[in-house]
């Protein structure tokens, strides 16, 4: 889109186009004109341009359809750049074959053909851009009309099919070529000779729409010396003249004509094209007699004095045997300068002095006869005069038609005098002029002394080629007719006679192509004579642009935080020129450029996409314009590479100049002045659950927000435990949710304070929790952005709890007989925790041996194991939590020895199940069973065995006291308690049922 700038753009003005748009661009979109006429079986081209939207670099999809004359109303799909399946059924074969294609030429412009036009495809074409933006706002298509037309064009030969020639000899050949189309054509014609060995024809010799005659490559010499010619002699005849056949001629001849028709557009298009049957030409050597005899060489002038303007003749003689059937080169020079040159097939080629005089028709030679040459010179100048000389030498021709030069012969020297005429013509000119690109170039040529009419031609010739011949510029005529000559007949070129003695040449929007040494020619002329010419040269030098005009990028701080403002200025220095110039960015990651904004030279803005955060302006200096684009409140987005390019408009040529310097700018973070706090170092215990706060206590900004990381270090590595990004979003690193399941949970809290909880603490819990915290800002554009992050650690210590387990340790001894049952009781006395579970294993082991042997394991899940298969002689009992007892019903003599147990006590464990605390072992119960009758004194031996004796018959009493209150027990127990469905080690004593041994578990 556009925004005129005010009408004192030009003026020493400072003005700020702040946030300038002027509503979304206009999107216009423009196809070739028509009516476009076209032959059926030839190309159709349809180029079609979009412009004006938003994205100028993105490529558009744009779709071509056709309204037959025979149905307007309907619309048939042809072909799409998006879409594969765009086509209807009548134009698919035809898209998928490649006849009709359509294809970018650009991101915004197409080039739609069709490579064999048929009748049936006449009719009204749409170009249509696909809208990809939001809005609509312009033109999305545009229509041309196609005509198909019959090809009238018709081309043929009069020559026979194949034609024998000798070297030398002379070939004419007439073509004939013409058109009926009833619309306005012209007609071009091109003779062509396909040598055989070689891919492609060469052109001998054309004739354009135009009528304008052109050799082809490598005939110049031959058709500049008038040995080619191409002379239309009729309505549709066109005759091809080649004086002197050459080896290299020998070929296949035919000529090509094209029908050619101006669009609407004013471009030309070709319609038609066709070719005549070839002539196969068949060119046969000149044989050549060897002769070693002397060459002789002479010259004459006639006159040999004579006066400026006069004609003067120079005639070179060659002498030698068989004159006829040899081939000769002759020059003639003046000093050491060569005039001109007559090869051995009669080309004529020119010293680059006298090239000129040859377009001026001053200079001619030829071969007049066998051994006979003349030069003329007409007008002659006074710095003609001196000693001229002829030179020839023999020219040996292989058979593969080469030419081998001999040794040369030099003729004796002849002097030419000439005087100056009683006008005394004389010539000023300024030796050197330099003049800028795109200015226009002026040369003045002063005479002197007139003496009649008067015409001048400006001459010129390249300055990097030192051998280069003089081209005709431009002449104006005795009668004040100009003609332009060669390139510069479509250029803005003048020449003018502002007074009597005076001639301009004036060139409009010069090149530095245009450099190199302009010749003002001046003649004289009486009764259509010319008489006299004087001639005078100027070295011109065009400076390019980019040599005074300079782009230069600068900035005073392009290192910026986010939110700071930003300015860049692009200095243009140099003359006042209209320009157009455009600020580009290349952001960081990017591999193009994007456009922000142009500024044309009538004060027209475009803005590229949405630039809201960019103003310019525009500084006018004495010596140049600065261009400055300032960005409010950078962010992100306006980071990267920045450039200005500059294009000069020279006389309608939109000439772009080197892009300045890239300047880079930098938009960094702002630092983070965060400050955290966190709980201290701890130490817990095993289970407790922990509890790890963080606070900001820092000022936070008004957008700020908070991303929280909490990490466990430890030696075996560091690892996420779980993270809350700036939305409050929680995730729980996968493999930590795996083995925590619902363990683990964060909070957050006003502060704002973030909160680590980890329920029932495991010895793996170990280490240095980190809290990290990212804090997150809201940019002048609403983008978030992150600043370095903040983190605080607090070492946890996770350890067990000190055991406290005891158990009773006494030793005793008992003697008993083998009718006696035997109790093993094992009592603890302290334990670590209230949650403790106790495994309790009874063991014995002969006095003699150091073999423990287990009997019996009551496990912490009321699991019971008979450890020596003795299930019906042992009971155990539990009577309290922390008392454990196991009776041996009768015990043989041979189970004399030591009894103990030994107490394993397990704690919960939320990582591994139960965990083993600690194990106690009971003090030794030392046991001795007697046979029936047999007593066994136990006391020392000074005790008395009547003593012994009572204490034997209290124990019997008080032991069959025992016995009968157990069994009173057990009767009761029976009767009231035998429904019972579970044990339970936690209820009053009572007789357990053995089991099998516990699984792994337990």
């Amino acid at each position: 889109m556009k925004c005129s700038l005010p009408s004192c753009l030009g003026a020493n003005l400072l003005f700020c186009l702040g946030l300038l748009h002027c509503g979304e661009a206009r999107v216009h979109t423009e196809v070739q004109a028509g009516p476009l006429y076209r032959v059926a079986g030839s190309l159709l081209s349809i180029s079609c341009n979009v412009s004006g939207f938003a994205s100028d670099n993105a490529t558009k999809d744009i779709e071509f359809r056709v309204k037959k004359p025979a149905n307007p109303t309907l619309e048939l799909n042809i072909i799409s750049t998006r879409d594969k399946g765009f086509s209807y059924a009548m134009y698919t074969v035809r898209v998928r074959s490649k006849e009709i294609t359509l294809t970018h030429v650009t991101p915004n412009s197409v080039l739609f053909e069709i490579h064999r036009l048929e009748k049936g495809d006449e009719g009204e074409y749409d170009c249509s851009v696909v809208n990809s933006e939001q809005t609509y706002d312009g033109t999305y298509s545009a229509v041309t009309t196609v005509k198909v037309i019959d090809n009238s064009l018709s081309v043929s030969s009069t020559a026979s099919t194949s034609l024998s020639y000798t070297e030398g000899d002379a070939l004419a050949l007439t073509c004939r070529a013409s058109s009926n189309s009833a619309q306005h054509t012209h007609l071009s014609l091109v003779w062509y000779l396909h040598n055989d060995g070689r891919d492609n024809a060469r052109p001998i010799i054309s004739l354009d729409r135009e009528f304008t005659l052109s050799p082809g490559p490598g005939f110049e010499g031959r058709h500049q010396a008038g040995l080619i010619r191409l002379d239309k002699t009729g309505e549709a005849t066109y005759k091809l003249n080649m004086a002197q056949l050459e080896l290299s001629d020998q070929g296949r001849i035919y000529c090509q004509a094209q029908e050619w028709i101006q669009d609407p557009d004013h471009s030309w298009y070709t319609i038609a094209q066709k070719d005549a049957k070839e002539t196969t030409l068949n060119v046969k050597a000149r044989e050549v007699v060897p002769d070693t005899s002397s060459l002789v060489v002479r010259i004459s002038a006639q006159p040999e004095i004579l006066q400026e303007g006069q004609e003067l003749s120079l005639s070179c003689n060659v002498d030698s045997q068989n004159l006829e059937e040899r081939f000769f080169s002759v020059a003639w020079l003046r000093g050491n300068s060569e005039l001109a040159r007559i090869g051995p097939t009669g080309i004529l080629s020119v010293g680059p002095e006298y090239s000129g005089r040859v377009k001026e028709g001053e200079l001619r030679a030829a071969r007049i006869g066998d051994g006979d040459y003349r030069l003329i010179l007409q007008p002659v100048r006074t710095e003609d005069q001196g000693e001229y000389l002829c030179r020839a030498w023999l020219q040996d021709r292989g058979q593969d038609g080469a030419f081998t030069q001999q040794a040369t012969q030099d003729s004796s020297s002849q002097l030419v005098s000439i005087s100056s005429t009683e006008s005394g013509l004389s010539v000023e000119l300024q030796n050197s002029v330099g003049v800028n690109e795109g200015y226009r170039l002026e040369l003045t040529c002063k005479v002197h002394r007139v003496n009649g009419q008067l015409s001048v031609t400006w001459q010129r010739k390249s300055a990097s080629t030192a051998a280069s011949a003089f081209a005709s510029v431009i002449s104006l005529s005795q009668e004040g007719v100009t003609e332009k000559a060669g390139e510069f007949v479509s250029r803005a070129v003048r020449a003018t006679r502002p007074a009597i003695d005076t001639f301009t040449l004036e060139l409009d929007g010069v090149t530095p192509s245009d450099s190199g040494v302009y010749q003002c020619v001046v003649s004289e002329w009486k009764i259509n004579s010319k008489t006299n010419s004087q001639s005078r040269d100027a070295t011109v030098t065009v400076a390019p642009t980019d040599s005074f005009v300079k782009v230069k990028l600068i900035s005073r701080d392009s290192s910026v935080t986010v939110g700071d403002n930003v300015e860049l200025m692009c200095w243009v220095s140099g003359p006042r020129l209209p320009i157009t110039l455009t600020w580009s960015l290349q952001r960081p990651y990017a591999s193009t450029q994007d456009s922000i904004l142009t500024v044309y030279s009538d004060g027209a803005i475009s803005w590229f996409g949405d630039q809201q955060r960019y103003q310019l302006k525009v500084e006018n200096k004495e010596n140049g314009v600065f261009y400055y684009l300032l960005m409010n409140s950078a962010s992100r987005r306006e980071a990267g590479i920045y450039q200005c390019w500059v294009s000069v408009f020279l006389e309608k040529v939109h000439k772009k100049l080197p892009p300045s310097n890239q300047l880079g700018v930098l938009v960094q973070d702002p630092v983070s002045d965060l400050v955290l706090t966190t709980t201290p170092a701890s130490t817990i215990n095993i289970t407790a659950d922990i509890e790890i706060k963080c606070s900001v206590i820092s000022k936070p900004s008004a957008s700020s927000r908070y991303a929280v990381t909490w990490l466990l270090q430890q030696q075996a590595g560091n690892k996420t435990i779980v993270s809350s990004d700036q939305d409050a979003l929680v995730t729980v690193a996968p493999r930590e949710q795996l083995s925590h399941g619902q363990r683990i949970s964060t909070k957050r809290t006003k502060g704002p304070s973030f909160e680590l909880s980890i329920r029932q603490a495991r010895l793996s819990d170990n280490g240095s929790y980190v809290c990290e915290v990212v804090e997150w800002l809201q940019d002048p554009h609403g983008d978030w952005y992150q600043l370095s992050p903040v983190s605080k650690t607090t070492e946890l210590t996770v350890i067990e709890p000190e055991t406290n387990l005891s158990i009773l340790k006494e030793e005793k001894s008992l003697n008993m007989s083998r009718s006696q049952d035997l109790p093993i009781p094992c009592h603890i006395t302290d334990q670590s925790s209230s949650e403790s579970e106790f495994q309790v294993t009874w063991f014995w082991q002969k006095e003699t041996e150091a073999e423990r042997r287990p009997i019996f394991t009551a496990y912490r899940n009321s699991t019971l194991q008979d450890r020596l298969g003795k299930g019906d002689q042992l009971r155990f009992r539990r009577p309290l939590r922390d008392q454990f007892s196991l009776t041996v019903i009768q015990p043989s003599p041979e189970e004399s020895g030591l009894y103990f147990c030994e107490v394993e006590e397990w704690l919960p464990s939320p990582s591994h199940g139960w965990r083993k605390l600690a194990v106690e072992k009971s003090g030794y119960l030392t046991v001795n069973v007697y046979a029936e009758g047999e007593v066994k004194d136990v006391s020392e031996p000074e005790c008395k065995s009547d003593m012994w004796m009572g204490i034997l018959i209290a124990i019997v009493i008080c032991s069959l006291l025992v016995v009968f209150l157990l069994v009173l027990k057990i009767c009761r127990s029976n009767v009231s308690g035998g429904n019972k469905s579970a044990q339970n080690l936690w209820a009053e004593p009572e007789q357990y049922t053995l089991k099998t041994k516990p699984s792994a578990d337990d």
